[in-house]
This record gives C-alpha cells, sequence and structure tokens, in this order.
C-alpha cells in the first residue's frame, strides 16, 4: 500500500508507525503514556483547553506524520512541551550530562533530559523528553525534582 493510501486508510495507524520506526530507529524512549497522563489531567481541569490540544495533536502531530512529513520524534516532543506548558505555566529546562539546568532554547532533542518547572512551588517538575540512558546526575536530577526523593540511590 502506498504512503497515500495507507494515509487516507487510517491516518493514526499510518502516524503511529511511524512514530514506532522512528522510536526502534534511534532507541529513544516512547513519551506517549506520560503524554496521556497530561491529557487527562488538562481535560480534569479545563475541558475547552484539552479540544484545543487535542485538535493541535490532531493537526500537528497525526495528519503531518501521515502524510509523511518531518521528524516523527520532533513532532511528538513539541507536542509534549506544548501540553507541560498549557498545563503547568513555568519554564523549561534542558539537564545537562552533569545535572545542570540550562533554559531550553531553540528546538528540543528526544537525547536530551528536559524538564518543564512549574511556576507553583508545589508542583513537581514536568518530564518532557527522557535519554534512553540518563546519566548519574541526570537520574539524581530526576529522583529529585520529579519523585520528589532527596536521598541518592547509593547513598
Amino acid at each position: 500500500m502506498s504512503a497515500a493510501q495507507d494515509q487516507a486508510t487510517n491516518p493514526q495507524e499510518a502516524a503511529s508507525r511511524r512514530f514506532e520506526e522512528a522510536l526502534e530507529e534511534t532507541g529513544a524512549r516512547d513519551p506517549r503514556d506520560f503524554y496521556r497522563e497530561l491529557l487527562k489531567e488538562l481535560k480534569a481541569r479545563d475541558q475547552e483547553a484539552f479540544d484545543r490540544a487535542v485538535e493541535r495533536w490532531q493537526e500537528g502531530v497525526i495528519e503531518p506524520l501521515a502524510r509523511g512529513e518531518g521528524d516523527a520524534l520532533a513532532r511528538w516532543l513539541h507536542y509534549g512541551l506544548e501540553l507541560a506548558r498549557t498545563l503547568h505555566p513555568g519554564r523549561t529546562v534542558r539537564i545537562d550530562d552533569d545535572g545542570r539546568a540550562q533554559p531550553l532554547e531553540g528546538d528540543a532533542h528526544w537525547s536530551w533530559l528536559i524538564l518543564h518547572l512549574p511556576d507553583r512551588k508545589r508542583e513537581r517538575a514536568v518530564p518532557v523528553s527522557i535519554p534512553p540512558k540518563p546519566t548519574p546526575a541526570q537520574q539524581a536530577t530526576m529522583d529529585l525534582l520529579v519523585q520528589g526523593r532527596l536521598k541518592l540511590p547509593g547513598a
């Protein structure tokens, strides 16, 4: 079946297939389950914002990927960033191999540890992208900011 026939038959399946192929080729982590959790939280808070997020998913992820346009991992990552920023006003940072945070500037990459830090003090960081093999410093950063664990592994 040609790409055009596949897209016309079921765009979501075609887009999903492209994304899964990209995951397999790169070894990137699949963020879809986590992004679904963000969508559930958004739906519980604001139905209109949820509806807009679903529309952006369809128009910005599913339809272009089904047509064979763009990088599948980049499209999903961009969508995850949008979700985190919609749900939790704040700032997004990239955590380097040594565990230091820098503002996320420009395009994000699936191999980076990217956390969204909500402005509200009691909310935990939202992981947007986790590298396939986080460094010990990156893992410690996630343990503290995402999981709320204060004790380092092995300590």
